[in-house]
């Protein structure tokens, strides 16, 4: 059996309390980190070596975005890809050594505020980033699990309100098929939703501006772990770990888990 397990922390430094936390909790035996915010000599990679965390593939850079994969099992990294065209660090694969699994640990651009690319570069850098991961997909030859923060939520269950959010950035009609073309390339599970069902409710991020967020709840689901299909045949359990929102000093997201039988 190997667990692996996805959050978008909000600063690797500032949170390795919680990292700590989650990994002596929980203990996955791959945690993949989105949006570490650090150079890679930045990294708390002692910290959670000795943790049992000391298989590690760090891609960051100064303040800003950054991902990083550590592991109780050893792990190969195999590859940076630059989706976004310049030099951001928002990406690293790894294979687990002695199993026949890539693991691609990817934080996709939020994409900022409006919705449209003639007006907004980031929204049109977003687009194009997709775009370059769909064309990996259609290469991807070996059993693949792609996990991180994808910045979209696609479908009308992964948020508080399909209705008031159709012109916001993460749910707009562009991006979802943007999404939609993705996952075809490749024929990709989407995990989360193989075992929470559709349309049963499944968020994974609530903003920092909402003052009491399991009250309002205004969550959308951002992260996502999806699958090659021999790869999903394995998959044996998924788990969310909603309380992660209320620890001290929270990221804005909460970790996800996949179990699978190897």
């Amino acid at each position: 059996m190997v667990s692996v397990a996805t959050w978008n922390i909000n600063s690797a430094r500032l949170r390795l309390p919680i990292i700590a936390e989650y990994l002596v909790k929980e203990a996955p035996d791959v945690l993949c980190l989105q949006e570490i915010k650090c150079q890679e000599s930045q990294f708390p990679a002692k910290a959670l070596a000795e943790l049992g965390y000391e298989h590690q593939a760090i891609c960051g850079q100064k303040g800003y975005h950054g991902v990083a994969t550590v592991s109780r099992l050893p792990i190969r990294e195999v590859a940076r890809h630059d989706w976004q065209a310049n030099g951001e660090a928002r990406h690293v694969g790894v294979e687990l050594v002695g199993q026949d699994m890539v693991i691609d640990n990817v934080y996709v651009p939020a994409g900022g505020d409006v919705p449209d690319r003639e007006q907004n570069v980031k929204f049109g850098q977003k687009l194009d980033f997709l775009e370059r991961m769909t064309a990996w997909a259609q290469g991807v030859e070996r059993p693949t699990l792609i996990v991180g923060d994808f910045n979209i939520a696609p479908l009308e269950s992964d948020v508080w309100s399909h209705k008031q959010l159709l012109k916001v950035v993460s749910h707009t009609p562009i991006e979802v098929e943007a999404l939609a073309r993705f996952q075809a390339a490749h024929d990709w599970v989407d995990l989360g939703r193989q075992f929470v069902a559709e349309p049963e409710r499944y968020f994974s991020w609530w903003s920092y501006r909402s003052p009491d967020w399991r009250k309002n709840d205004r969550g959308r689901r951002l992260d996502h772990m999806w699958a090659s299909p021999g790869l999903a045949k394995h998959a044996t359990a998924h788990r969310i770990l909603e309380e992660a929102r209320d620890w001290e000093k929270p990221s804005d997201h909460i970790p996800l888990v996949t179990e699978f039988d190897l």
